[in-house]
């Protein structure tokens, strides 16, 4: 068993999605068998990130529990030959100097989503707003705010 704490910015493949690199994230890898007598590995890493909004583009905390089950292979060729399971775990090509951060970096990229959006953001908030006003509304206070001008 590894046990460990990982700086959020040593994770440069995921520096594109983040609004801070500060933070650091907890993570655990066993070996195991899985229920076919293969060898595996289970990732457990629990934490958060802050993610940039892809709607008002500010901070977005992202909270993370991820317990994975990596199944080892020989070779690429093992897992070319063997039947891909729409839920079974995914295959890796195992071998004693793997690396760590590199292993856990592609799970947080697959745990991590696409286009990260608060539930209701000051934008979205914003929008409804603009939404909600009649054009006439705006018109008045366009006019109000010349004639203040004008006084």
């Amino acid at each position: 068993m590894l046990r460990g704490t990982l700086a959020v910015g040593e994770l440069a493949r995921l520096h594109d999605v983040l609004a801070s690199t500060n933070g650091a994230l907890d993570y655990t890898i066993s070996g195991m068998r899985d229920e076919q007598g293969r060898a595996a590995l289970r990732l457990q890493v629990a934490g958060a990130l802050r993610l940039t909004c892809q709607r008002c583009l500010s901070g977005l905390e992202f909270a993370l529990n991820i317990d994975s089950t990596l199944v080892l292979a020989a070779s690429q060729r093992e897992i070319d030959l063997d039947p891909i399971e729409a839920q079974g775990p995914d295959r890796i090509v195992g071998s004693r100097d793997m690396a760590v951060r590199e292993l856990l970096e592609d799970e947080l990229l697959l745990a991590v989503p696409f286009a990260p959006r608060h539930e209701r953001c000051a934008a979205q908030a914003q929008a409804v707003d603009d939404r909600h006003r009649s054009p006439f509304e705006e018109l008045r206070d366009m006019l109000g705010a010349k004639r203040s001008k004008r006084g």
